[in-house]
């Protein structure tokens, strides 16, 4: 078990380099599944969920090479489907929530996919009804072992259809996209996600020989092909943790540059985080965040208080609600949180209270900050890690916390973002690594 020993209330300076987009690398590292020829990844993030999914990749029998820090080359020419009824496939799969995504291609290319109950963070219910419901309605049968907790698909043959899912759900999006590429006939999704990750998935699969069009829009059309080839990919950088480094430099009052962002692909986070009172410009494809005293929270044009909520795309992710609430807390001025989507992922708002912040947890899905203006700063404490994206929030809040913190648990941290502790020393924050 590890923790992070943290040296609050320094000030920090330079530059960062976002990590690839951990959400966008488990889809695009499970569509390799769908060709046998080689499919060459670039700016592959060095974190746990990708490499435990990489480790499984390898366990069904895809080639994997290493071809740099973050490039990798697979092929998937050699599939071992008996691999998928072991015991070790159930421990293994379970481990992370983006093996359901497998499901997918092994259904389009073999006609069967196996999958435990997968895991992952503990932030409320996050159900599987879209993924298994899209497979059903394309043409395969759908079992659930409720004693082993085992889901199994199979086929005889996929058909295109209409559906309308009946939530935009990212990962199911994905894996019914995955799964009607290779389908006979016309396949028409309505409501399905939007997010740049699928947008990127949809062009990596279209440079494949696959045909999606409406890529970008909540409307897909994808006419089924017989064979995909390979291709060479490269993932965005991570807009969870560009959102992360802009609360990060405003809550220690720092100036820092996050380096190649993708800007366009940002969507609405950069205004989000405006509307706090945060000052950032764009350089080229950089963020420049100036050092601020202060920021304040804007209200809206009739003078009540600010309300930031997440949606699926465009509107906000909610993987940066977290940020903006620890972030909120030295704001001039008042903001209420609603975290629609899960109901478990304000519960460490009590931690950020043990540390003086002024939050009033309304229910689990909203939680009213009311900021300092840094007139007083937050006390370091003892905290333990429940998410990654909390984790990533406590942290934050412990770099501007007046002392010492100990945050538990930070293989939380460790599985959305690579090497935080080396990245954000380099740039000048007093955080050491142990092993208890």
């Amino acid at each position: 078990m590890g923790s992070f020993i943290i040296e609050g209330g320094h000030k920090l300076k330079g530059e960062i380099q976002p990590q690839g987009a951990k959400n966008e690398a488990l889809q695009i590292l499970c569509a390799v599944l769908l060709t046998p020829k080689k499919v060459i990844i670039n700016n592959v993030p060095d974190i746990i969920d990708i490499n435990i999914l990489i480790e499984l990749l390898k366990d069904l029998g895809v080639k994997v090479e290493k071809l740099s820090n973050d490039s990798y080359s697979f092929q998937a020419d050699e599939i071992n489907l008996d691999y998928l009824t072991s015991q070790e496939f159930k421990a293994k799969g379970t481990r992370i929530r983006g093996s359901i995504m497998i499901v997918g291609p092994l259904l389009a290319r073999f006609g069967k996919g196996f999958i435990p109950r997968p895991g992952g963070d503990k932030i409320g219910r996050r159900r599987l009804d879209t993924h298994f419901i899209g497979f059903q309605r394309l043409g395969a049968d759908f079992e659930y072992d409720s004693k082993e907790s085992f889901y199994r698909v199979t086929t005889k043959g996929l058909k295109g259809t209409y559906m309308l899912l009946d939530e935009a759900s990212v990962t199911g999006t994905a894996n019914i996209v995955m799964t009607a590429v290779m389908a006979k006939g016309k396949t028409t999704i309505y409501n399905a996600a939007c997010e740049p990750y699928l947008q990127q998935l949809c062009k990596m699969l279209n440079n494949m020989g696959a045909n999606i069009q409406g890529v970008g829009s909540n409307l897909l059309t994808i006419v089924g092909v017989d064979y995909l080839g390979g291709c060479e990919h490269t993932i965005l950088p991570d807009m969870i943790e560009i959102g992360s480094f802009i609360g990060l430099a405003a809550m220690t009052q720092s100036e820092i540059t996050i380096k190649n962002v993708s800007w366009d692909n940002l969507g609405v986070i950069p205004s989000m985080f405006q509307k706090l009172g945060i000052k950032l410009e764009r350089k080229e494809d950089d963020i420049y965040i100036p050092s601020q005293k202060s920021y304040e929270i804007e209200s809206f044009i009739d003078g009540s208080i600010l309300t930031i909520s997440d949606a699926p795309w465009p509107g906000f992710t909610p993987d940066l609600l977290s940020i903006i609430l620890v972030v909120a807390t030295q704001a001039k001025g008042s903001v209420l949180i609603h975290q629609k989507m899960f109901e478990s992922r304000l519960f460490f708002v009590d931690k950020l209270i043990d540390m003086g912040a002024k939050v009033i947890l309304c229910d689990p899905h909203r939680a009213s900050v009311i900021g300092h203006g840094f007139k007083s700063q937050l006390k370091a404490t003892t905290m333990t890690s429940p998410d990654i994206r909390a984790g990533i929030s406590l942290l934050i809040a412990a770099l501007s916390a007046k002392g010492t913190s100990t945050i538990h648990n930070i293989e939380q941290i460790d599985r959305g973002y690579q090497n935080i502790d080396e990245r954000l020393m380099a740039i000048g924050a007093k955080i050491e690594r142990i092993e208890i």
